[in-house]
């Protein structure tokens, strides 16, 4: 026997992902294999993602794998590579932000004394609805039905029933749904969910039914002993797949509760399941109050996903006797706020204003093309997995899809996809891409991406071994059915295709090639394809670097895959925590070896491209530009913040940068060198036409300032609304700022200010601003930055000073719209 002592590495401990994961390495050999947890001394079937689980395994607690049997040597080695090198990239990586905090109340709200119970926000947004209690079923009449014959046979075609269901799913579902319905799937595939079933069967004498729910209660008990939250949020998943099994066996005994939502509803449940929440509808769910769960349960991905607030701390009991009342879920505040009054519905529906003309900027400012501040272009692109994420991608601003990673295509399946659902696949990414540019990789599979069907054996090395081009060969038909399915694509958008894992020019002529091959047989089959494809790789073997000249001549672009090039360069394995210190892009060796590479392509009339982590990272953009790169490619999410940074940034300048960066001697002097490089970020006048509102729903004090400094918000003049308005208030209560003649001049200097502004309100109609000064129709709110020069005393006394002039007055109020009333006051006023 043989043994492998490890620490576990997985910050969310031993769960579903890593699990499966883990047991799919253990199961390629012969060998029997226990996992042990000396820290709670429990032991498991390796070969069992269940069975994993329920160990109750946490970060760094101590572990081993016990081998014993014929190939236990071969094993040893290749579970030893992956216990170190690949098992932390199997935990869940957690969403940025993902945990919102409370805002305080703003002062706007709290004025109106609503009816409030505090909660805590675990996904973020506003929603309004007539509060519904989910009821669940219950598993009662499921347990009572009696042991039979069939029950054997009755749970392999149910398993297979949810597994068919599951599928289907899977092709319809992306991002974190498709992410979380494959979980599942996984855990009824494992043998030990069913053996356990059988077990219970035989052992306790259990019909199928109760089986069932012992097993679930089992598994369940365990989950919720560990100190992990992470892991005790699973309970939720195995209830799910229980459930599920349950329904599919027995439907006509699932309860009769009404699920359809028929209005706009807050629904309060103690926790909903992820099959729950996907079979709602979700233009009716505006809001969860969900009693049990927790911050990293699957339920709540689904809704920060779907844009749904949700918010827990509030009990099931506190709220039954308020069901069926109207209600706001403030998933900004914490706060749910019970039978909203007149006041309280117009506060929300300007943070709903507000909210819409956010999106409307950014959604606008997405759809900038990517200039630096000298009109530089640098194509700012998308790395996808799936089909489904391209509409989300290109709503973010991206100019083209950089990477489309079709390997994604060919993993978590028993067998490879064929070449119609790889033409769909991709077909649809380029009908979304309306004519922008999509970069196909073809499928970067083995090494440190086994497919079990492929039958690759383990390798000491899996990043530098049998992988992407190199296999290539050996599974020609495989490789040629992807090359079809791309030409057939092409003819239906602009796509490109990319090649991964390049090393020498021989590849590339092999893949040239193929593809001369596949092109008669598609004509000879009627079937339409693009005539010719622009063809490009990945740089990301260091040697390619010294050759990138012959390249240009069989090449139209290159792509240079950061993270897999940085440890290369290096030899430092990034998932190794005694080396990845030393995993560092931004060295004086990677740029130089960047800039060899971007000037021998220009030269060669080829353009460049960065797809790896690097590209979406803000603060080396100055120095990516500088390099004179042509494209970026990184996560959706990342893009509107790098096309904004591009926009404030001059590409003169960022060369200057980059020549200085190469020269530097250590990744500590770059570093001090972006540090001291401060963007030019363009001065806004104090008067502008963003500030200047015509709003017919504003009828209170409250709602003006709430909408003034929400505004300022929306146009990049402030990123505290609350903090700003709560400033304002405080002013507001040391001296009135009504002065006469049905003007208000509320005023402050403030710390939470980026550009000082003069905002105007023209009302509908007077209102109170409660002030000896009488009603209001006009608020003129002067908002200074702390270390201003100007003085805003004296700008409020020069405004006070002109509203004495009756003619001044007059061509103010007579002022139809918001460039008249900018003309006046830029004449009138001098600052």
């Amino acid at each position: 026997m043989l043994t492998i002592p490890f620490l576990c590495p997985l910050p969310n401990g031993l769960h579903a992902r890593p699990a499966w994961e883990l047991k799919e390495q253990c199961s390629q050999w012969h060998s029997d294999i226990r996992f042990i947890n000396h820290r709670l001394n429990s032991q498991a079937d390796a070969k069992s993602s269940l069975a994993l689980i329920g160990t109750g395994t946490l970060f760094n607690d101590s572990c081993s794998l016990e081998i014993s049997g014929s190939d236990e040597e071969q094993a040893r080695r290749a579970l030893e590579n992956y216990l170190e090198h690949r098992f932390i990239d199997s935990d869940s990586e957690q969403p940025i932000n993902s945990v919102p905090v409370n805002q305080p109340l703003p002062r706007s709200l709290s004025r109106l004394n609503p009816d409030l119970l505090a909660g805590t926000v675990l996904a973020a947004g506003i929603g309004s609805g007539m509060l519904t209690l989910w009821h669940s079923d219950s598993l009662e009449c499921y347990r009572a039905i009696a042991a039979s014959p069939e029950d054997n046979t009755r749970l392999e075609h149910s398993l297979a029933a949810l597994a068919e269901q599951f599928n289907q799913q899977l092709q319809v579902l992306g991002g974190e749904s498709k992410t979380i319905v494959s979980a599942h799937l996984s855990l009824i595939q494992d043998d030990e969910f069913a053996s356990n079933i059988r077990r219970l069967m035989r052992e306790s004498k259990l019909g199928l039914a109760a089986a069932i729910i012992v097993n679930m209660e089992q598994i369940s008990e365990k989950l919720s002993a560990s100190s992990s939250e992470y892991l005790r949020e699973r309970v939720s998943d195995i209830r799910d797949i229980s459930e599920q099994l349950l329904h599919i066996t027995w439907p006509d005994l699932r309860q009769n509760v009404t699920r359809t939502l028929t209005q706009p509803t807050l629904l309060i449940a103690e926790d909903l399941t992820p099959s729950q929440f996907l079979s709602l509808d979700l233009s009716q769910l505006k809001g969860m109050i969900l009693e049990k769960t927790g911050r990293t349960s699957h339920t709540l991905i689904l809704a920060r996903a779907s844009s749904v607030p949700v918010l827990s701390g509030i009990s099931v009991a506190q709220l039954a006797p308020l069901v069926n009342r109207e209600a706001v879920l403030d998933g900004q505040c914490g706060v749910l706020v019970m039978t909203p009054n007149e006041a309280i519905k117009g506060y929300y529906a300007i943070a709903h204003q507000l909210a819409d003309k956010q999106a409307h900027q950014q959604a606008q400012a997405a759809a900038l093309p990517a200039l630096s501040r000298d009109g530089k272009s640098l194509e700012v692109a998308a790395n996808i997995g799936s089909a489904l994420e391209a509409p989300g991608a290109f709503s973010l601003g991206a100019e083209g899809i950089g990477l489309f990673r079709s390997e994604m295509l060919y993993m978590d399946r028993d067998r490879a996809p064929d070449e119609q659902e790889q033409f769909e696949a991709y077909q649809q990414v380029l009908l979304a891409a309306e004519g922008k540019p999509v970069i196909f990789r073809t499928m970067d599979i083995g090494g440190d991406k086994p497919l079990p069907y492929l039958n690759i054996p383990q390798e000491e090395n899996p990043f530098l071994g049998y992988r992407a081009v190199r296999i290539y060969p050996e599974f020609a038909d495989l490789f040629r059915t992807q090359l079809r399915a791309i030409l057939r694509a092409g003819a239906f958008g602009n796509a490109l295709l990319m090649i991964p894992m390049v090393h020498s020019l021989d590849q590339i002529l092999w893949v040239k090639q193929e593809l001369e091959r596949v092109r008669p047989q598609l004509q000879s089959q009627g079937l339409r394809f693009a005539a010719a494809l622009p063809l490009g790789i990945m740089v990301e073997v260091p040697s390619v670097c010294y050759i990138i000249d012959h390249f240009c001549d069989e090449v139209d672009f290159f792509s240079i895959g950061s993270n897999d090039m940085t440890q290369y360069l290096y030899a430092v394995d990034r998932n190794n925590p005694r080396v990845s210190p030393l995993y560092n892009p931004i060295t004086p060796s990677f740029l130089r070896m960047l800039r060899q590479i971007v000037s021998v392509a220009h030269r060669h009339g080829k353009w460049v491209g960065i797809c790896g982590e690097l590209g979406g990272e803000s603060r080396y953009l100055p120095l990516l530009l500088g390099m004179e790169l042509d494209e970026l490619s990184m996560s959706g999410p990342r893009i509107p913040a790098i096309k904004s940074l591009l926009r404030q940034l001059d590409s003169q300048t960022c060369r200057e940068l980059a020549d200085k960066a190469c020269e530097c001697r250590s990744a500590d002097e770059i570093e001090a060198l972006l540090a001291d490089f401060t963007p030019q970020e363009d001065a806004r006048p104090l008067l502008a036409l963003e500030n200047i509102c015509f709003v017919d729903n504003l009828t209170r004090k409250e709602q003006v300032i709430q909408y003034l400094c929400g505004n300022l918000a929306v146009n990049g003049r402030t990123d505290r609304p609350v903090e700003l308005e709560e400033d304002i208030w405080q002013r507001e209560e040391i001296v009135t700022t009504g002065v006469g003649f049905g003007v208000a001049i509320p005023h402050t200097k403030s710390p939470w200010i980026r550009h000082s502004s003069i905002s105007i309100a023209r009302l509908p109609a007077p209102i109170d601003w409660e002030s000896e000064m009488g009603e209001v129709e006009l608020v003129i709110m002067l908002t200074l930055g702390e270390n201003e020069a100007i003085n805003h005393v004296k700008v409020f006394s020069q405004l006070a000073r002109k509203l004495v002039n009756k003619g001044f007055r007059e061509a103010l109020f007579s002022a139809r719209d918001a460039q008249a009333i900018l003309d006046l006051l830029n004449a009138e006023l001098t600052f």
